[in-house]
């Protein structure tokens, strides 16, 4: 059963990525403070969740929380900041949306770059604990997923409708034999070679 929150009589939000070990795609990240009374039994940690599940889930999410919101930060600059770096910039930019301010943070994970003076807390597998980091889990991955999808369309050869930019085999022979889009995170192995290949 997941807690409700890890801080009581404040405002607390909890946040969490999608996307951070992809190959090709921005990062997404959501921030989502729950009402005290929130219950949902079939809230989870957002991998442990069938893709209908998280969908089915979303809605319910939207409608019930206090406030959500959902943050992106591009391959660009992906490559520009690392991935880190781009993981916390999601978080912040999906905080900075927030309609109600946070007086807590809960993040999934064992890192985070301080948010303005809001104090926070890391929580190693937090999205399997609380509640709002595992609402924060199904926001992020479904966003990301549908953007994902969305650049399938044009970019049909990576297949990147089945494994969302994530290094599977059949990911990597597409880079090979197609070569990178401007959607690939040129600073990530894209390939399982000694060999550097040089992309245009």
């Amino acid at each position: 059963m997941l807690l409700p929150f890890l801080k009581e009589n404040v405002i607390e939000a909890g946040c969490d990525e999608a996307g951070r070990g992809c190959l090709a795609g921005a990062v997404f990240a959501a921030a989502v403070i729950l009402p005290p009374d929130f219950e949902c039994e079939e809230l989870n940690d957002s991998k442990k969740l069938s893709e209908k599940q998280r969908y089915a889930l979303r809605p319910v999410i939207e409608e019930k929380a206090i406030a959500w919101a959902v943050g992106v930060v591009s391959p660009k600059e992906i490559d520009r900041i690392n991935i880190l770096n781009a993981s916390f910039l999601a978080m912040h930019r999906a905080i900075d949306q927030l309609s109600v301010r946070p007086e807590h943070l809960i993040i999934d994970g064992n890192r985070f770059k301080k948010y303005m003076e809001t104090p926070h807390q890391c929580v190693v597998k937090g999205d399997g604990k609380y509640l709002s980091i595992a609402a924060a889990s199904v926001l992020a991955k479904t966003y990301r997923d549908d953007y994902m999808n969305e650049l399938n369309v044009r970019f049909p050869a990576y297949l990147w409708y089945k494994n969302k930019g994530y290094p599977t085999k059949e990911h990597r022979k597409a880079i090979e034999q197609h070569g990178a889009t401007e959607y690939h995170r040129m600073s990530f192995t894209l390939l399982d070679t000694q060999t550097k290949i040089q992309f245009e």
